[in-house]
């Protein structure tokens, strides 16, 4: 049952068009992920389902008996009131409910007078339908749903007395969103709700959304997140929407088809059109009534032609490329016994770990429990309390804040990037700029202007000009749109530098990390694999064996045949990712081959000739039987 619909939903601001002609339907209990590049109008489709703003054309259903709950930036929070107290808002109606019973409770303890009977039966009868409505409403659950969804969110039993004024702004968001989940609308709208969630808070609310008994549309540039809770994709592309039955994953390879098959409806029409009008022209040019009288019959069919609009294309990601300027020691950081607390806060104590050249590390943990604390005593920034910390020779250390704290935010983009580096020509820095997406007159932008995934290009484009041989990326995923994603992982994994990184954002974990630290109260713990590995090895701890992590109660032999076999596995798999990248190059041959034969086949020199156009299309079947079949053993070696 349709339960949300739009048609030909248009929105602009001034002379940019947001949303053009938007048309969709939502089923009840759909689990829809809303994606696209940042600034698309992802938000902007919210706020016109909500109503916070009002589309400029076309109609939108939403059914009358469905609740609609949406997790705005402007979170309607009491700020006065502790997070356990503005959960309790929600729950107006059962607590003025709970008052009416406890009241009628104490009328029915008075002593029952015979003359007055009409009057204790109706106060009797009131407290069995006011108990029978509170218990039906979930009075007597409502307390502990709030405990289970403020926990879940990775607040504890400590927090739940602390002011709301007293959070940060992430913190408040999660209240926003704990808040929205106990209000259990039909149809709940979220805007990136993982943003200020660890780990372990977002593997919950996965498993709470997977659940939910309601309609979810959620705006994520999170991919694990999107594979795990949607089942169907919608891709808002200049300023259309394209509606794919499939999560994410699946969603890549039905674009990429849908692509291929627009691109080629579009071009044979396009070459149709540039021949009928080549003959036109040459129909008037005889100059005779007949010819002329001809490419007019041909202009009128022409003109009823129903065009194919060309097939949208994604914006690129940022050109990131990671270099380093010298190379380190083998040694690049040596930490022993570190502990760290504020007050009575303890983030860590005994924490030790030793970091070789061309690692890449990813550093984990809850929130509050020190990661960036770390980065911090790394670069001299924090003193810790006990322990060494030791950077090896020539380590020169770059650092991604996700606060985005060392920006000036009274400089234009220009002059942030310039002041840093000097050196740098006006041909190079606005080629640099214009590498990153700033362009034209945006780069006279001041940066207090700018959007968070902005702010976050900025800081990974002054970090590659640093051209540091250790980065130290903390969440340098969060608010970066999917192509920008991509563009980081690419450049890290082709850095030759050293990496360690904090991130909740799996799906990049699992790409480009090889050994995982989880940060506790008593130190680390350390994982030699990417996230997959580290959280079966958590569900599971007997699995993966042979990837057993070095204990340090190990005789030396033993330590030696560890690493022999690590050695072999690290053949193993680079042979493997050898073979995938061999099969992807011959793809890539390959459909370079097909583009040739489309192109081919839209030759008047081909089409007209049957037997040459016979043939070509024949081709082009073998041609797409082969990269199906290349497609399903890439398939086959990246599930190994």
């Amino acid at each position: 049952m349709i339960v949300l619909s739009c048609k030909d939903i248009s929105k602009s601001y001034g002379i940019c068009d947001i949303l053009k002609d938007v048309t969709f339907s939502v089923n009840e209990g759909d689990k829809i992920g809303i994606i696209g590049s940042n600034g698309e109008g992802k938000s902007t489709l919210f706020k016109i389902l909500s109503k916070e703003i009002l589309q400029d054309n076309g109609e939108i259903f939403i059914d009358k008996n469905k609740s609609l709950g949406y997790l705005s930036q402007h979170l309607n929070l009491n700020l006065n009131n502790t997070i356990y107290e503005e959960m309790l808002t929600v729950f107006d109606d059962l607590i003025r409910l709970e008052n009416k019973l406890s009241n009628l409770q104490i009328k029915m303890s008075e002593p029952y007078d015979e003359n007055n009977s009409i009057y204790h039966e109706k106060i009797f009868k009131d407290y069995t339908t006011s108990q029978d409505l509170y218990e039906n409403r979930g009075g007597y659950t409502y307390k502990g749903e709030i405990s289970r969804i403020v926990k879940g969110l990775g607040f504890s039993e400590d927090d739940f007395e602390k002011s709301i004024s007293k959070l940060s702004g992430g913190q408040k968001t999660r209240v926003a969103l704990c808040k929205l989940l106990l209000l259990k609308p039909d149809i709940l709208l979220l805007d990136e709700p993982t943003n200020h969630l660890d780990l372990d808070a977002i593997e919950w609310l996965e498993e709470y959304l997977k659940n939910y008994k309601g309609t979810v549309l959620v705006i994520s540039h999170d991919r694990y997140f999107l594979d795990s809770v949607t089942n169907t994709t919608f891709q808002v592309i200049n300023g259309h929407v394209n509606c794919y039955n499939a999560s994410y994953t699946k969603y890549l390879d039905l674009k990429e088809k849908d692509y291929e098959i627009k691109l080629k409806a579009y071009n044979l029409q396009q070459s149709e059109i540039k021949r009928q009008e080549a003959i036109i022209e040459k129909f008037r040019s005889f100059n005779r009534e007949k010819s002329i009288k001809a490419a007019e019959s041909r202009e009128k069919v022409l003109d009823k032609i129903e065009l194919i609009d060309a097939p949208d294309e994604e914006k690129s990601g940022s050109k990131i490329n990671f270099q380093t300027s010298v190379k380190s020691g083998y040694d690049v950081l040596h930490i022993e016994k570190l502990s760290k607390s504020y007050g009575d806060k303890k983030l860590f104590s005994d924490l030790s770990l030793d970091l070789k050249r061309g690692e890449k590390l990813a550093l984990i943990g809850e929130n509050g429990r020190g990661k960036t604390t770390l980065f911090n005593i790394i670069m001299d920034k924090v003193k810790s309390d006990t322990g060494i910390k030791v950077l090896g020779a020539n380590v020169n250390v770059g650092y991604y804040d996700q606060e985005q704290s060392n920006l000036s935010l009274d400089k234009t983009i220009i002059n942030e990037v310039w002041d840093d580096f000097p050196e740098l020509t006006t041909t190079q820095i606005r080629n640099i700029l214009a590498s990153f997406l700033f362009t034209g007159d945006d780069v006279f932008k001041t940066i207090d202007k700018l959007s968070g995934g902005e702010k976050c290009r900025i800081n990974l484009l002054k970090l590659m000009l640093s051209k540091s041989n250790l980065l130290l990326l903390d969440e340098p995923t969060n608010h970066l749109d999917i192509p920008s994603r991509e563009a980081l992982e690419e450049a890290i994994l082709s850095y030759d530098g050293t990496l360690m990184v904090i991130s909740h954002d799996r799906y990049f974990l699992n790409k480009v990390i090889h050994r995982i630290l989880e940060l506790t109260e008593t130190g680390v713990i350390g994982y030699l694999g990417n996230y997959t590995y580290y959280a079966e090895k958590k569900k599971n701890p007997q699995r993966f064996e042979s990837y057993n992590e070095i204990n340090s109660t190990k005789t030396k032999t033993q330590l030696n045949e560890e690493k022999k076999k690590k050695r072999a596995l690290d053949k193993e798999l680079k042979i493997h990712q050898n073979k995938i990248k061999n099969i992807e190059e011959i793809i890539s041959k390959n459909e370079e081959e097909l583009e040739k034969l489309h192109a081919e086949l839209c030759k008047e020199c081909i089409y007209s000739v049957p037997s040459e156009s016979e043939r070509v299309n024949k081709e082009i079947k073998i041609k797409e039987k082969t990269i199906e079949d290349l497609y399903e053993e890439w398939e086959e070696f990246s599930s190994m």
